[in-house]
């Protein structure tokens, strides 16, 4: 796959959301980005795209997978920064940090260096976005707990998959996604703080983007009469989701599937040709 510039400027989106989110940014009364949350599903959506379409693409040319190079390359693209946030914040946390905070703090670092750190802020955490929430400098890593957990048991179930029903891997990965959407919505009900950090409830995200690119790898681009004007309707998607949502939303759940759909839309239908691919070239 060619280099993307509007996956970039997806990326972009995400990144800016959250950022708005936090600065809790209010007019008339009312915060701008109350869903900026979404730009960690958005993210998702991206991530299960393209390491399935990385998976995929070498099993398909290769005829095999490479699990070392494979967790390798995560790791190298991963560690370097993390090493780095944990030795930039560790002298303002041992300043600035009350003993009790600073013992929470050690371990989380521990916990985002298992990437177990979305479970661990679970129990230390009741609420994202609270107060307290502002002394723990890796609560953010939570989103990458379940991306990692992800990466772990999504290739190897993928390849299981391929090997012994690949004439019906579009619908094992469906029935995944439905599986962990339900599961997702029927938690959110009763406990929405856990249901947050679970990565059986975010993991249908992934897949989300999983079943687009298989899609695209088996029967190429996908074509439908109006195409055109699908990126439009996701763009609207997700800024709908970035300004409508609030800590009130049951999220994630069924809900979610708005920015959900919104992102694949882009992702299938656009490119820097488009109207919304022109928009996000730019963002990056």
């Amino acid at each position: 796959m060619g280099y993307r510039a509007e996956i970039d400027g997806l990326r972009a989106i995400a990144v800016l959301s959250v950022l708005f989110y936090h600065a809790q940014i209010v007019v008339l009364g009312r915060y701008v980005f109350g869903g900026g949350f979404i730009g960690v599903d958005i993210f998702f959506v991206i991530s299960g795209y393209l390491i399935t379409r990385i998976i995929l693409s070498e099993v398909y040319e290769k005829g095999s997978f490479n699990y070392a190079k494979f967790y390798e390359r995560r790791a190298r693209r991963i560690l370097p920064i993390l090493f780095v946030v944990i030795l930039v914040s560790a002298p303002f946390a041992w300043r600035y940090l009350l003993p009790s905070d600073f013992v929470e703090y050690s371990k989380s670092i521990v916990s985002t260096l298992l990437f177990s750190s979305n479970l661990f802020f679970y129990f230390t955490t009741t609420d994202y976005g609270v107060d307290s929430s502002l002394l723990k400098p890796f609560l953010h890593t939570w989103s990458l707990g379940i991306e990692e957990q992800f990466y772990f048991i999504f290739p190897i179930l993928l390849l299981i998959f391929h090997k012994f029903v690949s004439r019906h891997l579009l619908i094992v990965l469906v029935v995944m996604l439905v599986m962990s959407l339900v599961f997702a919505e029927f938690v959110g009900t009763k406990n929405a703080d856990l249901n947050f950090y679970l990565p059986m409830s975010r993991f249908w995200e992934l897949i989300f983007g999983a079943v687009l690119a298989y899609t695209e790898l088996k029967h190429g681009q996908i074509r439908v009469p109006a195409q055109k004007i699908l990126p439009i309707i996701g763009l609207g998607l997700v800024f709908y989701s970035l300004i409508f949502f609030d800590e009130h939303t049951r999220h994630p759940g069924f809900i979610t599937l708005l920015p959900v759909i919104g992102v694949a839309l882009i992702i299938a239908f656009s490119s820097g040709e488009d109207a919304v691919g022109k928009v996000l070239v730019t963002c990056p």
